[in-house]
């Protein structure tokens, strides 16, 4: 039995002393009988909690950063009024901070055999699987003296998707496919390219592309238009060993990691090509391989959410290993790691002659923007000091993805808001290449 704030209040003013107030009924009784049997009538006619029956509806995903709603209905099934206080309670990341209270408790009246609904509005700060723990229900008597408490297991999962923030980059990069597709004027040709159509000589046109057997059959000069290939294959690899794990701006690694991806996923899927992704540390964590155009990026997306970092240093040959058997043709490997020295030079770099020989390889790696703040930084003996630092960090990183370039890779090392524009200009000019 639980006593409430009204019960203390008629305690006080019947002047009972404190100790009244402790599970000792008996002593109660004989103090003061009638606030007691009031106490007890109250408790009796509470509705009972264990009898309750809940069921869920609601949102099942939401992205990072928009709110979400799951319903729960309570069904009253006992011959008594239920007048409770309900707590639905979710992972403290659920809710903004401050917030919780007012979202997870919520008033209940709930005549005799009915049923009412309850929403709560969940606005997740983390990604991943959200799960309700349980959902506790103080059941009140008529004058609010006593009530009986319990607690019911509930479940449901909200999954919380990445927020593909660099979706906004996407029209501008599709502008520039449909240029590189021929759909407008300007038309590029590689090794990589598949002949197109003719259409009429311009001034500026390279010489190279005039059709002469064309030209011979008709009054005006014919030069050909080419088009990258399509139906290449790309294969993303999310390194989510340790060092995906460091912070670099306001998000981990790993989430500018995956809003670069699903930018390169979206732009590859509208050129034609395949993608598939491979998420990896000491073993596979996550895998979308052999999808439909239209079913990728919502695959990937789903796969990713879930994906924490482990504080493991990445197996690069197994990584590598798989990476191989899951492009058994030649493709474009994208590899999101770190261009940390360490790491690349006794992991990497013995196993990119596997990956090159077979495949075009590309680093793609996030920055740190306070590294160009220190750099910068003048001022003071500590600013000073902290140039320095930054400065040399820089040419660090910068003889690193020099070691890369020398092996044939192409290394993309840009800060967490620039790197998925990046990575797609990059894509795009593989692709305008021929290289793909």
């Amino acid at each position: 039995m639980a006593l409430t704030g009204r019960t203390a209040l008629l305690a006080a003013l019947g002047s009972l002393p404190v100790g009244i107030l402790a599970p000792s009924w008996t002593g109660m009784l004989a103090v003061n009988a009638p606030l007691s049997l009031a106490i007890l009538c109250d408790y009796a006619l509470a509705a009972p909690v264990r009898t309750l029956q809940f069921t869920r509806s609601g949102d099942t995903t939401v992205r990072l950063g928009d709110g979400a709603e799951v319903q729960l209905t309570v069904t009253n099934p006992s011959r008594r009024r239920l007048r409770a206080h309900l707590r639905d309670a979710w992972p403290p990341s659920s809710w903004l901070t401050g917030t919780e209270q007012a979202a997870s408790r919520h008033t209940l009246d709930i005549p005799a055999g009915e049923r009412r609904r309850v929403t709560t509005l969940l606005r997740p700060t983390r990604r991943g699987d959200r799960r309700a723990e349980q959902v506790t229900v103080r059941s009140y008597g008529p004058l609010g003296l006593a009530a009986r408490q319990g607690n019911h297991h509930v479940p449901w999962t909200v999954r919380v998707l990445p927020p593909f923030t660099s979706r906004k980059h996407l029209p501008s990069r599709l502008a520039r496919l449909r240029e590189l597709d021929g759909r407008t004027s300007v038309l590029t040709r590689g090794e990589g390219t598949e002949f197109d159509s003719l259409r009429a000589y311009v001034p500026g046109d390279d010489t190279r592309s005039i059709d002469w057997r064309a030209t011979a059959r008709q009054s005006a000069v014919a030069v050909r238009t080419w088009r990258p290939e399509r139906d290449r294959h790309i294969l993303i690899v999310l390194d989510t060993g340790r060092t995906s794990a460091g912070r670099v701006g306001d998000v981990p690694r790993l989430d500018a990691a995956m809003d670069a991806a699903l930018l390169l996923t979206a732009l590859a899927t509208r050129a034609g090509d395949r993608v598939d992704l491979l998420a990896h540390d000491r073993r596979t964590r996550a895998q979308v391989q052999g999808r439909a155009a239209g079913e990728v990026l919502s695959a990937m997306v789903t796969a990713m959410a879930p994906l924490e970092p482990e504080l493991v240093e990445t197996d690069v040959r197994g990584l590598s290993a798989t990476a191989l058997a899951s492009a058994p043709r030649r493709s474009l490997i994208v590899l999101l790691t770190s261009l940390d020295a360490a790491p690349v030079e006794e992991g990497l770099l013995p196993a990119l002659p596997r990956l090159t020989q077979r495949h075009t390889v590309l680093v793609a790696a996030v920055a740190d923007p306070h590294i160009e703040e220190m750099a910068g930084a003048r001022g003071t003996v500590d600013a000073v000091y902290e140039a320095a630092a930054a400065t040399q960090a820089r040419a660090q990183r910068r003889r690193t993805a020099e070691q890369l370039q020398r092996h044939g890779v192409v290394v993309v090392d840009a800060t967490p808001d620039n790197l998925a524009p990046a990575l797609a200009d990059t894509y795009l000019a593989l692709k305008a290449a021929g290289r793909l």
